[in-house]
C-alpha cells in the first residue's frame, strides 16, 4: 500500500512540474513582438497666403482679375508638390475684399493677421495698401503689392513692405514728359480723384510736364465714385486743353470720356495704370476715339519675357474664360516671389524668410526680372505705354 501511495505521489509531483513549465512558457509566447502597423503618411503642412483686392464696388473687375492671378499661382504651386524642411506643403489662398476702402482694407488686413497668414499679396489700391501696411509690419508679415504705385507705400520704413511695379514718380513723370514731347501738348489740364493713387500720380504727372517745359492750364478734382463731370469739363473746355490727364481708375475714366465727347472736347486723354484696362472701351460706351487715349501700365514685358507674358495671358484666358485686365500677371509673380523666398530660406516662418525675400535679385517672372532695392521697391521698373484702336488696347512702347 505504501508503495502504491509513493508511486502516486511521485506521479503527482511530475505532473505539477510539467504544468509549471507550461505556465512559465506562456508569458514568453505572449511577449513575442507583433508586427507594428504601418504609420499613416504625414499630412502636408499648410502655408496660408493672404490676398486682398476690391472684389465688390466700381472696380470689382480689377479686383477679381487680381484674385484670379493669385489663384492661378496657388494652383500651379500645389500641382508641383513642393517641400519645405523635407515636408510636403500645401498652399492655401485666403482672399479678402477691401472694396477699395481704407477702413475695410485695414479690417481685412487684421483678419489675415489673426488667421496667421505666412505672407500677403495686396492690396490693389495705394489708398488701402498704405494703411494696411502698418498692420502687417506690426505683425511681421511680409506684404507685396502688385499694383500700389504711391511712393509713400515703401517710404514708411517698414521692413515687410514690397512692390513688383514701378511707382508714381516714374509713371507720372514719364507720362508728363511724353505728353509734352510726343503728344505735343501745349496746354495741359489735370484732373484727379483725390485718392492716394489718383492724386499721387497726378502730382507726379504735373512735375513731369513742368520738367519737360510744358504748361498746366488747370487742375481740377473729383471723387472715385463720381459719375457727373459736366461742370469740371465745361470749365476746362474754355481753356482749350489739347491734353487732359486723369489720375484715377477706369470706372470713372469711362464716363468722363463719354461726357468729353458730348461736350465736343477732342483733347488727348492720358492716364496711369488705373485706367489702362481692357474694360475701358466698354466703360466709355463709344466715347473714345481711336488713338485718343494714352495710358501707361506700371510694368512691361520685353525681349525674352514677351513670350512668357503671352503664354500667361493665353493660359489665363483658358482657365478663367476672361482676358487679363491689368494686374493679374503681377499678382501671379508676387505669389511666386514669396514662395521662392520661403524655399530658399527652407522655412515659411516670416521671421526666417523675410530677410531672404528682401534680398530677391534676378527672379525671372512672367512680368520681367524682379529685384528689390533697400526700400522694397522694384529695381529698374518698366512702364508700358498703350493706346486704344477699334476698342482694343495696343502697345506703343516699353520704357524704363
Amino acid at each position: 500500500m505504501k508503495t502504491r501511495v509513493l508511486a502516486l505521489s511521485v506521479l503527482a509531483v511530475a505532473m505539477l512540474a510539467a504544468c509549471g513549465k507550461k505556465e512559465e512558457a506562456k508569458p514568453a509566447a505572449a511577449a513575442a513582438p507583433a508586427s507594428a502597423p504601418a504609420a499613416p503618411p504625414a499630412a502636408p503642412s499648410v502655408i496660408k497666403i493672404g490676398h486682398v483686392a476690391p472684389t465688390s464696388g466700381q472696380i470689382a473687375h480689377l479686383g477679381k482679375d487680381n484674385e484670379n492671378g493669385a489663384r492661378m499661382a496657388i494652383d500651379e504651386l500645389n500641382a508641383k508638390g513642393l517641400t519645405i524642411q523635407g515636408v510636403k506643403v500645401k498652399f492655401e489662398l485666403l482672399a479678402e475684399d477691401d472694396a477699395a476702402d481704407p477702413k475695410q482694407g485695414t479690417a481685412a488686413a487684421q483678419k489675415l493677421v489673426d488667421a496667421k497668414v505666412h505672407g500677403v499679396v495686396g492690396h490693389l489700391n495705394s489708398g488701402t495698401s498704405i494703411p494696411a501696411s502698418k498692420i502687417y509690419s506690426d505683425a511681421g508679415v511680409p506684404q507685396i503689392s502688385p499694383s500700389a504705385t504711391n511712393p509713400k507705400y515703401t517710404r514708411q520704413g517698414y521692413k515687410t513692405t514690397f512692390r513688383v511695379v514701378a511707382d508714381d514718380v516714374h509713371l507720372g513723370g514719364t507720362l508728363g514728359k511724353y505728353s509734352v514731347t510726343e503728344l505735343k501738348g501745349k496746354s495741359i489740364a489735370v484732373i484727379d480723384d483725390r485718392t492716394a493713387y489718383g492724386q499721387g500720380v497726378a502730382d507726379e504727372f504735373e512735375k513731369g510736364v513742368a520738367a519737360a517745359g510744358g504748361t498746366v492750364v488747370g487742375r481740377e478734382f473729383t471723387t472715385d465714385k463720381a459719375t457727373d463731370f459736366t461742370a469740371i469739363l465745361t470749365g476746362l473746355k474754355a481753356k482749350k486743353p489739347d491734353v487732359i490727364f486723369f489720375g484715377g481708375m477706369d470706372a470713372v475714366a469711362g464716363p468722363m470720356l463719354r461726357q468729353m465727347k458730348q461736350l465736343g472736347i477732342k483733347a488727348k486723354f492720358v492716364g496711369g495704370d488705373g485706367i489702362c484696362s481692357s474694360e475701358l472701351p466698354k466703360l466709355a460706351q463709344g466715347g473714345m476715339g481711336d488713338g485718343q487715349v494714352v495710358c501707361a501700365e506700371a510694368g512691361g514685358a520685353e525681349g525674352e519675357f514677351k513670350a512668357t507674358m503671352d503664354k500667361f495671358r493665353a493660359d489665363f484666358k483658358t482657365k478663367y474664360n476672361a482676358e487679363v485686365q491689368v494686374y493679374a500677371p503681377y499678382v501671379y509673380d508676387a505669389v511666386n516671389v514669396l514662395v521662392a523666398a520661403m524655399q530658399k530660406a527652407d522655412s515659411a516662418d516670416p521671421a526666417k524668410y523675410l530677410p531672404v525675400l528682401a534680398q530677391t535679385a534676378g527672379y525671372k517672372g512672367v512680368t520681367g526680372e524682379i529685384s528689390f532695392d533697400e526700400k522694397g521697391d522694384l529695381k529698374n521698373g518698366a512702364l508700358t505705354l498703350y493706346t486704344y484702336k477699334g476698342g482694343k488696347r495696343e502697345q506703343i512702347a516699353v520704357v524704363r
